[in-house]
C-alpha cells in the first residue's frame, strides 16, 4: 500500500495533515522527525510531507533530523517550519522576519508548477510563522508569495523537493487540500489505495495474526468506536471475544441498560454486565483535577478488566476503542507535538498490566471508524450517535464528584439531547453534552430565591475531532431547552451555552 510518511515538528496541526490526506484515499501517517533512516526506507513512503512547528531552526534544541533526508530521492513537501528546514539544510537562510505573519494572506502565484495546478492565482492560505526565509538554497526557485513574504513557495522541480511557507492544511486556506492532492498525486504519483474496506481486511489478519490462540476481553463503553471494534474483533476471531461493559455509575442516564439490550436485540456476541458504581465514586471521592480523575478511572477500569478475564483461562489480551486524536492529545508518541490531556484509555493507564493492549483503531480518526461500521454492517442510527468519553460524565462533572451530581447531570443532559432530537438537529452536530459546574448563581423560583448549580451546555460541528466550531442553535431551540432543565429539575437554575472553538479550547471541559 502507498504511503505519505509525515515527520511531526511539534505543529498542532500535523494530525490535520494526516486527515486531509487520508480524505484523497492516500494512507498517511505520522512520525517522530528523529525517526531512524532504516526503518524511514523501511517504510518505502511515496513522498514525505515535514510539518510545521513552533521552534526557530537556529534554536540550540531545534528539531532535525539526524540524517540527511534531503538525499534519499523521495518526494518533499515542506509546510511552515518544514521549509525553513529545507533552506537550512540546504544552504539557504531564514532570519526573523521584519513582520510577523499569522492569519489569513493571499497568495500570489508566481509560476506554474504541478503543486499549484487548478490554484487560483491569488488565493487565501493560513500563515502562522515569525521566520521567514530571506535567501533560498541553490537549485530552488521561487514559485509564490504574499504581501509579507516575498519567499512563500518554492521548488527545486529535478529533486522533486517543494515548501510553503503557509498551512495548505487548515480549513482557512481555501484550496489547501488541493494543494496537497497535487502534492500526492502529481508530485507523489499516488494512487487511491486507502479505504475502509481494505483496513478491514489488513486489520483481520493483523489481529489474528497478533492474537494467535489467545482469546481477548474487549472493554465495551457503548459508543461508537468500541461497539465498531466489538464487531470487527468477532468477525476476526469469532468466540475468542468477550465483551464486558463496566457500569461506572458515570454513564448517560439508562446508558448501560439500554447497552445490554441493543446488543441482545442487534448483534450476535455475547457481553457480561460488571456493576462497579460504588468502586468509582469511593475512588474519586473528594477528587477535583482532571488528571486524577482520567488517571483513577483508568487505573480502576484495568484493575477490573483483569478480574474479569482471570474468568476466562486464555485472556491474555485487553482491547479497546482508543481513537488517533486520543493518542495525540494524550502523549506526544510521534513528535515534539504538546501533551493536552490524558485519555483514561492512553495517558491514564497504569505502567504495569496482565493484560496486553489490543487498538486496532489507535490510527484512526472517527469518521473513519464510522466508515468501518457501516463496512461492517453496524446500523446506520447507531453509527451516527455522538462521541461519549470513557471517563463519562466524571469529566463534565467540574469539581467534586457525587452521586447527588451525576443525577442532576444526567437528567439535564438527557433533556438537551432529547431537545436536540426533538428539532431534527442532532445529525448536524458532531458532539452535544451538559457540564455541571462547580458554581451557584441566585435565582428566583415561585417567588422564592434560590440559591443552585450553574449547568453549561455545549455543542459542536466537526468532521474528526481535531478541530471544531460551535453550533449555531436557533434561539427558540436553546429557550426550551433552558425551560425545561430549570423547570424540571431540582438543582439547576441557571443555564449557559459554550461558544469556543478547538483550538484554543477542547471539545470536553476536561
Amino acid at each position: 500500500m502507498e504511503r505519505i510518511a509525515i515527520l511531526d515538528f511539534g505543529s498542532q496541526y500535523t494530525q490535520i495533515i494526516a486527515r486531509k490526506v487520508r480524505e484523497l484515499q492516500v494512507f498517511a501517517e505520522i512520525y517522530p522527525y528523529s525517526i531512524d533512516l532504516e526503518k524511514l526506507k523501511a517504510l518505502s513512503p511515496s513522498g514525505i510531507i515535514l510539518s510545521g512547528g513552533p521552534s526557530s531552526v537556529y534554536s540550540e534544541n531545534a528539531p532535525k533530523p539526524t540524517f540527511d533526508l534531503f538525499s534519499l530521492g523521495i518526494p518533499i513537501l515542506g509546510i511552515c517550519y518544514g521549509l525553513q528546514l529545507i533552506a537550512y539544510s540546504l544552504g539557504g537562510a531564514v532570519d526573523k522576519a521584519a513582520k510577523r505573519e499569522y492569519g489569513r494572506a493571499n497568495l500570489i502565484i508566481d509560476k506554474n508548477d504541478a503543486l499549484f495546478e487548478g490554484i487560483s492565482k491569488g488565493t487565501q492560505v493560513w500563515m502562522s510563522h515569525g521566520d521567514a526565509l530571506t535567501k533560498i538554497p541553490d537549485g530552488f526557485e521561487i514559485i509564490a508569495h504574499t504581501e509579507n513574504a516575498p519567499i512563500a513557495a518554492i521548488r527545486n522541480s529535478q529533486r522533486k523537493i517543494y515548501g510553503v511557507q503557509f498551512h495548505p492544511e487548515v480549513h482557512h486556506s481555501i484550496e489547501g487540500k488541493k494543494i496537497l492532492e497535487n502534492f500526492v498525486r502529481k508530485i507523489c504519483s499516488c494512487k487511491d489505495t486507502w479505504d475502509m474496506h481494505s483496513f478491514i481486511d489488513t486489520a483481520i489478519n493483523k489481529i489474528r495474526q497478533e492474537v494467535g490462540y489467545s482469546e481477548v476481553i474487549c472493554a465495551l463503553s457503548g459508543g461508537v468506536d468500541s461497539t465498531v471494534l466489538a464487531v470487527l474483533l468477532s468477525k476476526a476471531i469469532g468466540n475468542k471475544l468477550h465483551c464486558i461493559h463496566i457500569d461506572t455509575g458515570l454513564m448517560r442516564l439508562n446508558e448501560s441498560s439500554n447497552l445490554m439490550k441493543l446488543f441482545r436485540e442487534n448483534f450476535n456476541i455475547s457481553i457480561d454486565l460488571v456493576e462497579a458504581k460504588d468502586i468509582f465514586l469511593n475512588r474519586l471521592k473528594g477528587i477535583t483535577d482532571p488528571e486524577q480523575k482520567r488517571k483513577i478511572i483508568g487505573n480502576t477500569f484495568i484493575e477490573l478488566f483483569e478480574i474479569e478475564a482471570r474468568k476466562f483461562n486464555n485472556a491474555k489480551w485487553l482491547a479497546q476503542g482508543t481513537l488517533y486524536p486520543d493518542v495525540i492529545e494524550s502523549i506526544s508518541v510521534k513528535g515534539p507535538s504538546a501533551v493536552i490531556k490524558s485519555h483514561h484509555n492512553v495517558g491514564g493507564l497504569p505502567e504495569k498490566m496482565g493484560l496486553k493492549l489490543l487498538e486496532p483503531f489507535r490510527e484512526l480518526f472517527k469518521d473513519e471508524v464510522r466508515a468501518v461500521g457501516k463496512e461492517l454492517g453496524v446500523p446506520d442510527w447507531f453509527i451516527k450517535r455522538h462521541p461519549f468519553p470513557g471517563p463519562g460524565l466524571a469529566i463534565r462533572i467540574i469539581g467534586e464528584i457525587t452521586q447527588e451530581r451525576i443525577d442532576i447531570l444526567q437528567k439535564a443532559d438527557d433533556i438537551y439531547i432529547e431537545e436536540i432530537k426533538n428539532a431534527n438537529l442532532y445529525d448536524e452536530i458532531w458532539q452535544a453534552f451538559a457540564v455541571l459546574l462547580p458554581v451557584q448563581s441566585v435565582g428566583v423560583m415561585g417567588d422564592e430565591r434560590t440559591y443552585e448549580n450553574v449547568c453549561a451546555l455545549r455543542a459542536v460541528t466537526s468532521v474528526d475531532g481535531m478541530t471544531a466550531d460551535w453550533f449555531q442553535f436557533p434561539y427558540e431551540v436553546l429557550a426550551k431547552i433552558s425551560n425545561r432543565i430549570i423547570n424540571e429539575i431540582r438543582g439547576i437554575n441557571r443555564v449557559v451555552y459554550d461558544i469556543t472553538s478547538k483550538p484554543p479550547g477542547t471539545i470536553e471541559w476536561e
